[in-house]
């Protein structure tokens, strides 16, 4: 069977990160790999309350049947509200719902690239757009935006096809829980100008700020300068994975009308509609409490962010570098040079029992392998000071 096969299937690869998932059930484990959120602080009491509401005799048909591709409405008029709260000034029709966000990039790789286009990425960047984009055989280049020299830069060589987009997220960023800075931000957008390509900007952790000033999103500062969401090129992608619960898979996109129905178009060829009960429960739920959840989590992963902070300061040996993050889930550090990622990965399992990333997988080209992400959201602040003790203890053997 395998010859019968797509071209495309030769660049789609096991996620590192799911495959690391599966060591976690092993005893005495301290896991710093994957993003996921801590369960103990999803609202659980109330989804309990929202599913039932939507299997009452109210509601249960509806919520049972099929529905529009678009999504569901109440949800989408909530959506359409907390965008306004942002900068984003938006119509329902400006609105889709996904099943999480990593399926709005799977279909704005769909949407946008076709063999040999170029798609500007950080680098690193997020490995789950890189497993999205691939499967329709483009080509990487780097986006770079310097927050010392203020501007952004991008380096496609010249090939058959064209720079179609470029991707990013601008809030404490999958994997280096870096930001980029209001400067940066404008720049991005006079290069997309310039360059004629669309901006995906993957908002998906956006909420999650422990300290210092809210930038404006992107596609905020793109609507200042144009005036209306249609004349914008920006593509924004948000998610309540990070926020009230990854399980429910519910993701959404705010673009130009245009953009919304061709991805309107492969919903439902891909899945008709994202699950309408799903849909239901977190209307329900966002409404209820999103306003009031969200400073929890703030204070709670912010917390976490600054043990982990800490213990590296108090357990890293001399050579070991790492970033700073504002928010997020993520710090990533980088090794001294010639130390492999991986082979710290190895040797940490088999020793201390501590997982986390390596960092080559997030590289298109697979360099950086002297670099690590770690994960501070699922692990308490004394869990966290004890699995980087150990890691520090590894790192100086």
């Amino acid at each position: 069977m395998k010859d019968l096969f797509a071209t495309r299937t030769s660049r789609m690869k096991a996620s590192e990160i799911r495959e690391l998932l599966k060591l976690l059930d092993q005893p005495g484990i301290i896991s710093f790999a994957g993003g996921i959120p801590d369960p103990a602080l999803f609202p659980a009491d109330g989804f309990a309350m929202a599913f039932q509401n939507a299997l009452g005799a109210e509601f249960q048909a509806q919520a049972l049947q099929y529905s529009v591709s678009e999504g569901y409405v109440p949800l989408r008029e909530w959506l359409a509200d907390h965008m306004r709260q942002i900068g984003i000034e938006c119509e329902l029709e400006n609105i889709l719902i996904t099943s999480g966000s990593q399926q709005a990039l799977d279909y704005l790789g769909k949407l946008y690239l076709s063999p040999g286009d170029t798609a500007l990425v950080g680098w690193p960047t997020y490995l789950g757009a890189l497993a999205a984009f691939n499967a329709y055989e483009p080509r990487f280049d780097r986006l770079s935006i310097n927050g010392n020299r203020r501007a952004a830069k991008y380096a496609a060589t010249a090939g058959e096809g064209a720079i179609k987009f470029a991707y990013l997220s601008p809030d404490f960023a999958n994997p280096t829980g870096e930001t980029v800075d209001l400067r940066g931000r404008e720049a991005l957008l006079d290069l997309a100008d310039e360059l004629n390509c669309a901006v995906i900007e993957d908002g998906a952790y956006q909420a999650l700020r422990y300290d210092g000033e809210p930038i404006p999103p992107v596609l905020a500062l793109e609507l200042a300068r144009k005036g209306s969401i249609e004349n914008c090129r920006t593509i924004y992608c948000g998610s309540f994975s990070k926020t009230l619960s990854p399980g429910l898979r519910v993701g959404w996109v705010v673009a130009a009308k245009p953009v919304i129905s061709q991805l309107v178009l492969m919903k439902q060829a891909a899945d008709l509609h994202s699950a309408t009960i799903n849909q239901m429960a977190i209307n329900e739920v966002a409404r209820a409490c999103f306003d009031t959840h969200i400073p929890m989590l703030r204070s709670v992963y912010g917390a976490r962010r600054d043990a982990m902070l800490s213990a590296l300061r108090d357990h890293m040996p001399e050579g070991v570098d790492w970033t700073k993050p504002e928010g997020g889930m993520f710090i990533w550090v980088t090794l001294p040079k010639g130390l492999k990622g991986a082979d710290l990965l190895a040797k940490a399992l088999e020793t201390v029992k501590v997982a986390f990333v390596p960092g080559q997988a997030f590289f298109p080209d697979e360099t950086g392998a002297n670099t690590i992400r770690l994960s501070f959201s699922n692990s308490d602040e004394a869990t966290i000071r004890e699995g980087i003790r150990r890691l520090g203890e590894v790192l100086r053997t």
